[in-house]
């Protein structure tokens, strides 16, 4: 019984890890398109940037995800925040959601970019974090000053969740 219980935590794990992991990554494209900014580098990395982060929920590190926007003068906002929460065993009847619609909404009314921003993604972690394929130590920017705005949960899945949040100028 113990045995089934393991494999039942381990396959539902890895799918909300794929599903969570997508849908950060897909909404990453929505915002970017939304406020006038390059995705060609995003669209490269994507697969390398997607197992990074799958790979982190499934062993549980993953904490958060932030995408930075930085403005040809060096501002760097609006700043996205993908935090993950994790549930202790999974419900086996949980479904799979994702609800990007309010975070598309809140993206469009924020006023497009200067043109020339770039972007960077950062990872914070619950504790040491498996080393994954083009991801190394970096510094995020002050978010200081900045006012925040919860958008609210993008997705969820057996074991875990997904949550948005914006910070502005």
């Amino acid at each position: 019984m113990t045995t089934t219980s393991t494999a039942t935590y381990a396959y539902t794990r890895t799918h909300t890890a794929t599903h969570l992991s997508d849908t950060i990554m897909s909404s990453i494209t929505d915002i970017l398109v939304s406020l006038g900014i390059d995705t060609a580098r995003h669209m490269r990395e994507w697969v390398q940037n997607t197992n990074a982060i799958s790979s982190w929920i499934e062993e549980g590190s993953l904490r958060e995800v932030a995408l930075e926007c930085i403005q040809p003068d060096g501002t760097v906002a609006p700043v996205f925040e993908f935090t993950v929460a994790y549930t202790t065993g999974g419900v086996g009847d949980r479904k799979f959601t994702a609800d990007n619609a309010s975070l598309l909404k809140y993206a469009a009314r924020i006023q497009r970019v200067p043109a020339g921003t770039t972007f960077r993604l950062f990872c914070s972690y619950r504790w040491t974090a498996s080393d994954q394929p083009g991801w190394g130590p970096g510094t995020r920017a002050s978010t200081i000053g900045l006012r925040t705005r919860s958008i609210g949960t993008l997705a969820t899945g057996p074991d875990a969740r997904a949550a948005t949040r914006v910070h502005l100028i």
